[in-house]
């Protein structure tokens, strides 16, 4: 059997075009950077805590740094005594979003065991992501008693 076919009026095909062009996905591109690697880590929040851990099952601090930081080409060692050796130092006063907090949480008062990326600076506080061993991957204030008791230093991985 043969089928007729009619041409399409180029006012129609133009039309076509233009309803399938403004249909198209206008899905945001992240250009920073920080963005990246904050919603990157916050993608983790809930993660459970499991020393070691690098998966969505469990993992811990320093896994998230790694995988977070990944996100944007940037490789982190693994263990946060390490990470805390890269980048530059930073003051408490002049942290901004995608900074890493160090912290003593050990025996030793002046030996790195945790880190956390700085999410949010506001003029009264810091607000960073960690993964702590009784919340998992959650956010918390630096201004807490205890994280700034503990808190040693910051750096900056990216300019």
């Amino acid at each position: 059997m043969h089928t007729q076919r009619f041409p399409i009026p180029l006012f129609l095909a133009l039309f076509l075009v233009l309803i399938a062009s403004s249909c198209a996905s206008k899905k945001k591109v992240a250009s920073d950077p920080f963005d990246v690697v904050i919603s990157t880590a916050r993608s983790y929040t809930g993660t459970p805590y499991k020393y070691g851990g690098t998966t969505r099952a469990g993992m811990d601090c320093s896994a998230l740094v790694y995988h977070a930081f990944y996100s944007v080409g940037v490789t982190m060692p693994r263990i946060s005594a390490d990470q805390s050796k890269v980048g530059k130092k930073v003051g408490a006063k002049d942290l901004e979003r995608g900074d890493l907090l160090f912290f003593a949480t050990g025996r030793k008062k002046n030996q790195v065991t945790h880190a956390g990326i700085v999410t949010e600076v506001s003029r009264n506080d810091v607000r960073f992501i960690h993964s702590s061993t009784s919340l998992g991957v959650s956010e918390d204030y630096l201004s807490n008693r205890y994280w700034s008791k503990v808190f040693l230093f910051a750096r900056r991985v990216m300019e």
